[in-house]
């Protein structure tokens, strides 16, 4: 453990943030598998909007380096690649 007070303080403050990155990382696989699920279905109007509706929270926990933009390029391009097959 750390000894100095400063050195407490910045464990407690990584303790709360790696909380909130997880719970933030988890919201995102929330949204993927809803998209994933609608497109499972075989509905592509369902899978398009569970897709717009994950599309701008997946940029947002980019942004803030929660995840890798390129990540959630990747994630965005999959999921689009696999509506676009529903919608032929």
């Amino acid at each position: 453990m750390a000894n100095s007070k400063q050195a407490r303080k910045r464990a407690r403050q990584s303790e709360v943030r790696r909380k909130h990155n997880a719970s933030q990382r988890s919201m995102v696989r929330t949204y993927v598998k809803r998209v994933l699920k609608a497109i499972q279905s075989g509905d592509h109007a369902q899978a398009m909007t569970e897709f717009k509706q994950a599309q701008p929270i997946i940029d947002r926990i980019a942004d803030k380096d929660i995840i890798a933009k390129k990540k959630a390029a990747r994630i965005k391009s999959r999921l689009n690649a696999r509506i676009k097959v529903l919608a032929a």
